[in-house]
C-alpha cells in the first residue's frame, strides 16, 4: 500500500527543520557573562526611553567605554554598544535628551546619538582632538542640540551640533592655549571653562558665548589662590539647570570655593564643618535638569565619619545660604541626586540604611534597612545614581543603582538589593585554568605507604579503610540519586551549589583570572561560569591597567602566582581566594615577562627583567630547557643558564633581529600541552608523510609600517637559525594580525591586497588566513636528512653534533575570509588523538571554531580530489572560506572586547574546554570530531533500562510456558510408535533429538522394540 502524497507532505512538513543542531547543549553547555565594565558617576543614569512609557531604563557609559542601557527590574542588558576598545580613562561623556528618546555620547573624537529604546545610532560625526565635555542645550520652541568641548593641538573648540542630524551650527575656537574643562550653560548663554597658567596653580577662566551665533559675550577670571593644579581639583561645573555653579575646596579643606556661572564678582567662600578631624575628602552634587531647584548639596568626608550641608541658591540676589544639615554618621557614606520635575532629592547610602531627603527641608522623606542578597554580607558603596518616585503625598520609593568597594553593580530598591552584576569582571587581560584539588589526596597516601615497611604500610591501610567509614552513610544517602541521575533525564546528582567537586568527565574545572583593576577571580567553569571567589590584589590607579606578566596555577599545591609588571606578585590559594604571599609594586625591578620553567625543584614561575636578563638564579632553580626572550630593542633571543658555584648565570645563546624597518609585534611558541598522536600523515596509498615535530621552534611575526609588509619568521630556538620564512605585501599593519603555532603546523591572518612572495599562494584584496604544514620530507616514506641516522626524530634534531639545521619541507596555502580575525587559538585534548580545531575572535564579537580538514594545505588546486586523497578525507580548494553559522560556538551571542582565547583538555577524549576573556567572559566545551566517547542528552536512557527491565520480564514469563510446551509437545508420539526398552546409542546421534526414558513414560510402552529410535525436535 503506497502512502497518499498530501499525508507524505504534512508528515514531513511538522519535522524540526534543525535536526542537525544538538539544541539540547546550545546554550546549556556554554556560559556569558554580557558585561558591560564599572559605571561611571557622570555617565550613569535612569531615563525613561520613550514619554508614554511608565518603566525606565538604566544607562550607563563604563570605563571600558561600553555605552549600555540595562533593564532595571532584572539587571538584563538590553542593548550594548562599544565605543572605545580598552578603556577610555574616565574621558567618556553621555547625557540623556529628555523627551527625544535619545541619549548622546562623546568618547575620543567621535560624538554620537542612539536611540534609547533600540540602541541603534540615529547620526555620528567624527572630529580631531579628543573629547572634554558634552552637554545638552534647552532653547526655545523645544530645541534640544548639543554642545562639545574638544581639546584640539592645544586649543579648546566648542561645537553646537543639531539634535537631528549632528550637523555642526557654529563653532567656537579658543586658541590661547587654555586647559579646556567643562561647557555649561543656563539656557540663556553658553559657558565654556577652562584652567588658565600651569600645572603649579591654575587660574579659572570662563567664557560667555551667545547661544544662537557661538560669538564670545563676555568672559572673565577667578583667582583660586593656587588650591588649583589639576582638573580634578574642580569639584563641580554644573550645568543644565537654572544657576550652574563651579566650586573647588582650598588645600586645607577648611573652605568651598563657589561661583555662580555668570556672575564675574560672586565668588563665595562656605565653611566646611568637621566634628571628628580634619577632612580627607569633599564632593559637591547639584541636578542637571533646567526646571530643577536652584540646590546643592556638600558632602564632607573625615577619617571615621561623613556629613553633608545643603545649600540654596537665590536667583534675583545670588546668594548662597545653607538650607539644613545632614547628620553625621560613623563610617562611609554616598550621596546621589535626582530629579522630578523642580523637585530635587538627596539619597544618602551607608553600610546600614538607605534615606532620601528632599533639597527644602532636612524631614526625612523615606528609610530603609539595607538586605543584601547575601545575610552575611555587607554593602559598602562607592557611587551610584538613584530615582525617586513619589506614589502618594507621604510615600516615597527610591531604587538606586550603586557601585560597590567589590566592584559589584547593585540595585538597590527601597533598601533591599533586587540584583547584582559583577562588573568588577569585566577587563580581564590574562586567565589561566586550574584544576579543582580532590577531596583527598589518595595518591600522596599510597606513596607514603609504598615507601614504607610492609607492617607499617597494612596498619596504615587499615587506619584509613576505618577512617573512611565515617563517610559511609553520606554515601549511601546520595547513592539512590546517583542511580536516578544515571537513569532520568536531568542532573539529579550535580554538585551542591558553592561546593566545588570534580566531575568523572573532566569538566568542572577553575578558571583564574586577573582584571586590569588589580582584582582576582576564579571561576567554575562547570557550574555555568558562577565566581567562586574575588579579591583586590593591588590598588591600580584609575585610567591605568595592572600589567599581568603570568599566571601560574600549581595544582599540585593548590596554589595561584600571578607576576606583575612593576616586580609585584601575589600567591593566593586556587580554590579559596586566600592571600598567601604578596610583595607590592616597585620593591622588585620591572618585569617584562614570566615563563614557567622546570627545575632540579620543580615547576616555578621564573620572572624576566627588561632586556630580557632574568638576573642571577640558585643553581637548584636553574631551567633545564631553553628559553627565548625580547632585548631592550625588541630583538628575539636565546637564553640559557650556566651554573657557577651556588648561582646560575644566563647567557644569551643568539640574537635575532629582522630586518632594518621591521618590527617584531609577536613571538608565539607551542602550547605547552600539544601532544601528537601520530608521528606521520598516512596518505591514500598508505605511504606515510612524517611529520615536523620540532618542539623548540617559535613563530616571529614582524612588520613594517612604511613599506606596509609583514614578514613571518620560523626559528630554531636552539641555534637561532631560520627554518623558514614568508613576506607579504600591501598588509594593513594597523589591522589585527594573528598567529597560532601547534603540532606541526601554523595559521596566521592579515589584510593584504597584494601577491604574497609564496608562489604557491593565490593573490587577493581583503583578510587572508594562510595555512602551513611542516613535514620531514616531500616524499613519502621519507625521513629526509634524518633518514640517514640510527634514531631520527624531529621532535630534538638539534642534538645531532656540528649538524646544521634540519628544515622542513613547507605546504602552505592561503584561503580569503570574510572578516578580521583578532585573536588565534587551537583546541586542546588530552591525547592529541582529536582534529583539531581553529579558534578565531572576530570582530563581529564572535568565535568560530574552523575544523582543520578545511584549512588542509594538501587541498588539490582546480581539480577533484582522486580517490585516495578522497581517502584522505581532502576536499577541493575553494578559495574563500565562508563562516557557517553552525561553526559560531558562540552561537547568536555578542561578545565584546576579546583579548584571549586558552583551551584546556577534559578526561574525555573528544571534548575540549574554552575560555574566551576580555570585556565579556565566554566559555564552552566543544567536540572537534564529535562527542565519540560520552552519551549524548538525546539518548534515552529510561528507554533503555525499560526495555531491558521488559525483556527480562518476558523471559521469565516465558520461559515455564516454552518449556511446558516442548514438554507436551514430545509426548504426541506416533501411534505405531512402541518403546520397551533403552538400548545405547553412538553419542553422535544425540546432537539435536530428544530420548524419552521408558521409567518416564510407562504408559507408552510396548512389547516391541524394533522401533526405538530418537524422536525428531
Amino acid at each position: 500500500m503506497r502512502l497518499p502524497l498530501n499525508l507524505l507532505c504534512l508528515t514531513l512538513s511538522i519535522l524540526p527543520r534543525t535536526l542537525a543542531v544538538f539544541a539540547d547543549e546550545a546554550y546549556s553547555i556554554d556560559y556569558h557573562h554580557e558585561l558591560l565594565g564599572l559605571p561611571q558617576p557622570d555617565t550613569t543614569f535612569f531615563y525613561k526611553p520613550r514619554e508614554n512609557e511608565q518603566g525606565a531604563l538604566l544607562y550607563t557609559l563604563s570605563d571600558l567605554g561600553v555605552l549600555g542601557a540595562v533593564n532595571p527590574g532584572t539587571g538584563q542588558v538590553r542593548w550594548r554598544q562599544i565605543l572605545a576598545k580598552g578603556d577610555n580613562n574616565g574621558e567618556g561623556f553621555l547625557r540623556p535628551v529628555e523627551g527625544a528618546g535619545t541619549v548622546v555620547s562623546a568618547l575620543g573624537g567621535r560624538v554620537d546619538a542612539w536611540d534609547a529604546k533600540s540602541g541603534r545610532v540615529r547620526w555620528g560625526n567624527t572630529f580631531t582632538g579628543q573629547a572634554k565635555d558634552l552637554e545638552v542645550i534647552e532653547g526655545h520652541d523645544n530645541i534640544k542640540d548639543i554642545l562639545s568641548l574638544f581639546e584640539d593641538a592645544g586649543k579648546a573648540v566648542v561645537r553646537r551640533l543639531n539634535g537631528d542630524n549632528g550637523d555642526v551650527a557654529w563653532e567656537y575656537v579658543d586658541a590661547s592655549g587654555d586647559l579646556p574643562l567643562q561647557v555649561s550653560t543656563n539656557v540663556r548663554d553658553i559657558f565654556v571653562v577652562t584652567l588658565h597658567g600651569s600645572s603649579g596653580g591654575y587660574t579659572v577662566k570662563v567664557a560667555t558665548l551667545d547661544a544662537l551665533t557661538g560669538q564670545r559675550v563676555t568672559e572673565y577670571t577667578l583667582s583660586t589662590k593656587a588650591d588649583v593644579h589639576t582638573p580634578k581639583d574642580v569639584l563641580l561645573v554644573g550645568a543644565n539647570s537654572a544657576a550652574p555653579i563651579i566650586a573647588w575646596t582650598d588645600k586645607s579643606l577648611k573652605n568651598l570655593e563657589v561661583n555662580i556661572l555668570g556672575k564675574p564678582s560672586n565668588l563665595q567662600s562656605l565653611p566646611l564643618k568637621s566634628s571628628d578631624g580634619e577632612l580627607t575628602e569633599v564632593s559637591v552634587h547639584a541636578p542637571t535638569l533646567a526646571q530643577s531647584l536652584p540646590h546643592f548639596l556638600v558632602h564632607s568626608h573625615s577619617a571615621t565619619s561623613n556629613r553633608a550641608d545643603v545649600y540654596h541658591i537665590d536667583l534675583k540676589s545670588g546668594s548662597i545660604s545653607k538650607a539644613y544639615e545632614i547628620p553625621k554618621l560613623a563610617g562611609k557614606g554616598v550621596f546621589s541626586t535626582s530629579s522630578q520635575d523642580a523637585n530635587v532629592y538627596f539619597t544618602r547610602f551607608t553600610e546600614d540604611e538607605t534615606v532620601v531627603f528632599s533639597s527644602m527641608s532636612h524631614g526625612m522623606l523615606g528609610r530603609w534597612p539595607i538586605k543584601a542578597e547575601n545575610q552575611h554580607a555587607r554593602l559598602q558603596f562607592l557611587h551610584g545614581a538613584s530615582e525617586v518616585v513619589q506614589k502618594a503625598p507621604d510615600t516615597y520609593a527610591v531604587r538606586s543603582a550603586m557601585l560597590s568597594v567589590e566592584q559589584d553593580w547593585v540595585l538597590v530598591r527601597n533598601g533591599a538589593a533586587a540584583w547584582s552584576r559583577v562588573e568588577g569582571l569585566s577587563g580581564v587581560v590574562a586567565a589561566e585554568w586550574a584544576e579543582i584539588p580532590a577531596s583527598e589526596s589518595l595518591a600522596e597516601t599510597l606513596e607514603a605507604e609504598a615507601h614504607s615497611n610492609p607492617l607499617a604500610a597494612y596498619i596504615h591501610r587499615v587506619n584509613r579503610h576505618i577512617n573512611d567509614l565515617q563517610y559511609l552513610p553520606a554515601y549511601l544517602e546520595e547513592l539512590p540519586t546517583r542511580i536516578l541521575s544515571a537513569i532520568l533525564p536531568g542532573d539529579l546528582a550535580a554538585p551542591k551549589e558553592g561546593v566545588l567537586a570534580r566531575d568523572n568527565f573532566g569538566f568542572n574545572k577553575l578558571v583564574i583570572v586577573a582584571t586590569q583593576r588589580g582584582r582576582l577571580y576564579a571561576l567554575d567553569a562547570g557550574s555555568q561560569g558562577v565566581v567562586v571567589w574575588g579579591l583586590k590584589a593591588f590598588d591600580i590607579q584609575a585610567g591605568q591597567k595592572w600589567g599581568v606578566r603570568s599566571i601560574y596555577v600549581d595544582n599540585s599545591k593548590s596554589t595561584t602566582t600571578v607576576q606583575g609588571s612593576q616586580g609585584e606578585y601575589i600567591v593566593v590559594n586556587t580554590t579559596t581566594g586566600r592571600g598567601l604571599e604578596a610583595l607590592n609594586p616597585g620593591q622588585l625591578p620591572p618585569v617584562q615577562s614570566a615563563a614557567i620553567v622546570d627545575s632540579e625543584l620543580g615547576r616555578w614561575l621564573l620572572p624576566i627583567g627588561t632586556g630580557g636578563n632574568p638576573g642571577h638564579i640558585p643553581k637548584d632553580r636553574a631551567p633545564k630547557e631553553l628559553l627565548v626572550v625580547r632585548g631592550e630593542n625588541g630583538e628575539v633571543k636565546g637564553l640559557k643558564f650556566e651554573v657557577q658555584g651556588h648561582d646560575a648565570k644566563p647567557i644569551f645563546t643568539w640574537s635575532f633581529q629582522p630586518p632594518s624597518g621591521q618590527r617584531i609585534v609577536e613571538v608565539v611558541s607551542k602550547p605547552a600541552h600539544d601532544p601528537v598522536a601520530s608521528i606521520g600523515r598516512v596518505l591514500g596509498d598508505r605511504t606515510v608523510l612524517y611529520k615536523y615535530l620540532n618542539p623548540n621552534v617559535v613563530l616571529i611575526t614582524a612588520v613594517s609600517d612604511e613599506s606596509s609588509t609583514a614578514s613571518f619568521y620560523l626559528l630554531d630556538a636552539v641555534s637561532g637559525d631560520i627554518l623558514y620564512s614568508a613576506n607579504h605585501e600591501g598588509v594593513d599593519t594597523k589591522k589585527p594580525i594573528a598567529s597560532v603555532f601547534t603540532e606541526n603546523w601554523f595559521a596566521y591572518s592579515l589584510w593584504s591586497d597584494e601577491i604574497s612572495t609564496i608562489t604557491s599562494l593565490q593573490g587577493s584584496k581583503g583578510y587572508q588566513l594562510i595555512i602551513t604544514d611542516l613535514y620531514e620530507s616531500p616524499i613519502p616514506n621519507d625521513r629526509g636528512t634524518l633518514g640517514s641516522n640510527a634514531n631520527a626524530s624531529s621532535l630534538d634534531p638539534s642534538e645531532v653534533p656540528n649538524a646544521g639545521p634540519v628544515l622542513p619541507h613547507v605546504i602552505s596555502q592561503s584561503f580569503v575570509v570574510p572578516e578580521a580575525i583578532t585573536h588565534m587559538s587551537v583546541s586542546q585534548t588530552r591525547q592529541g588523538i582529536t582534529t583539531r580545531q581553529l579558534l578565531c575572535s572576530l570582530e563581529s564579537s564572535s568565535i568560530i571554531g574552523i575544523p582543520r580538514y578545511l584549512l588542509d594545505p594538501r587541498r588539490p588546486v582546480g581539480r577533484d580530489p582522486i580517490a585516495a586523497e578522497q581517502e584522505e578525507g581532502l576536499l577541493r580548494y575553494q578559495p574563500v572560506i565562508e563562516f557557517d553559522p553552525k561553526l559560531i560556538i558562540t552561537h547568536k551571542r555578542e561578545v565584546l572586547g576579546i583579548e584571549g582565547i586558552i583551551a584546556s583538555p577534559a578526561l574525555l577524549e573528544s571534548t575540549s574546554l574554552v575560555f574566551a576573556f576580555g570585556i565579556d567572559i565566554f566559555g564552552t566545551r566543544i567536540t572537534p570530531s564529535g562527542a565519540f566517547d560520552i552519551l549524548g542528552k538525546t539518548f534515552n536512557k529510561l528507554s533503555l533500562v525499560a526495555t531491558v527491565l521488559a525483556l527480562g520480564a518476558g523471559v521469565m514469563i516465558l520461559a515455564p510456558m516454552v518449556r511446558r510446551k516442548q514438554i507436551n509437545g514430545g509426548t504426541k508420539l506416533s501411534p505405531s510408535l512402541n518403546i520397551t526398552g533403552f538400548y545405547p546409542v553412538n553419542p553422535m546421534l544425540l546432537r539435536g533429538v530428544i530420548y524419552y526414558d521408558i521409567a518416564a513414560l510407562p504408559s507408552i510402552i510396548s512389547d516391541d522394540t524394533s522401533n526405538m529410535y530418537p524422536a525428531d525436535f
